[in-house]
């Protein structure tokens, strides 16, 4: 390889296309990590050889253990099969997160974004879009779309009575997908990966586990939000997430935060 796994993408990585075992892919995807700190879980690793197994995968891990690094490693298997991939969850937010985070591991050129009010490099090999969006690209071309793997974040969703319908239609119409499913609060999943099987003719591996390498940490507090975010900046407790239910609550909080933060003395 012309750079060493501490130096290289993802995507250089992942070259020449279609020449790569799993047991190549796996091994090229642990170095990359480890270089970064990123010593795979006993889970994720459960997960790693299920996926490069072919199998579907049900992640059912706490907060903080690394889902992501699981999706991630999907994203590279694709991208080393010449074939495409979808990272899709309930919130813009979290697309837009994703998709930075692959673009610092892919390169921008592969990745592209698709949500309600942005579309960005639409034929990239990696994409990141809502539930709803890729729900509606599957209804309207069913098994001719070109989505051979999926990562289903917050997969609880799917019994959500009002948005669970955009989880259930690619379990439903895309039986030549590859899905991974994941989600920190799943209840027993038996008859969907019963279902997802019958569907697919593939096998569906449950990963699970109650560890929780990153401990959980948590307070109460009753100080102002611009309060309450200045000393956490000030403890080095960053990124920080403000969870809000509507746009527009969501856009008043950021003004109060920020005019909080511009009044404080310097």
């Amino acid at each position: 390889m012309a750079e060493s796994a501490d130096a290289a993408r993802l995507v250089d990585l992942a070259s020449p296309i279609g020449r790569l075992g799993a047991g190549e892919i796996l091994d090229r995807f642990v170095s990359w990590s480890s270089a970064r700190g990123l010593v795979p879980y006993p889970a994720q690793e459960e997960a790693f050889l299920e996926l490069l197994a072919g199998k579907h995968v049900v992640l059912a891990t706490p907060t903080g253990s690394g889902k992501s690094l699981v999706a991630t490693l999907l994203h590279f298997k694709a991208m080393c099969e010449g074939r495409r991939s979808f990272y899709t969850s309930p919130v813009k937010a979290l697309v837009s997160e994703k998709f930075f985070a692959l673009c610092a591991d892919f390169g921008p050129e592969n990745v592209g974004m698709l949500t309600g009010d942005a579309s960005i490099n639409s034929g990239a090999p990696i994409i990141c879009c809502t539930a709803e969006v890729l729900a509606n690209m599957a209804l309207r071309q069913g098994t001719a779309l070109d989505a051979p793997f999926v990562v289903m974040d917050e997969f609880h969703f799917y019994s959500d009575p009002q948005r669970g319908v955009a989880w259930q239609v690619p379990l439903l119409v895309l039986p030549g997908t590859t899905f991974l499913l994941m989600s920190a609060t799943l209840g027993d999943t038996r008859e969907i990966r019963r279902d997802l099987e019958a569907r697919s003719g593939r096998a569906v591996a449950l990963v699970a586990s109650d560890e929780r390498p990153v401990p959980l940490d948590f307070s109460y507090c009753e100080t102002p939000l611009h309060e309450t975010v200045e000393a956490l900046l000030e403890a080095g407790k960053a990124p920080i997430y403000v969870v809000s239910f509507t746009q527009r609550e969501a856009a008043e909080l950021a003004k109060e935060v920020r005019s909080g933060l511009d009044a404080r003395p310097r």
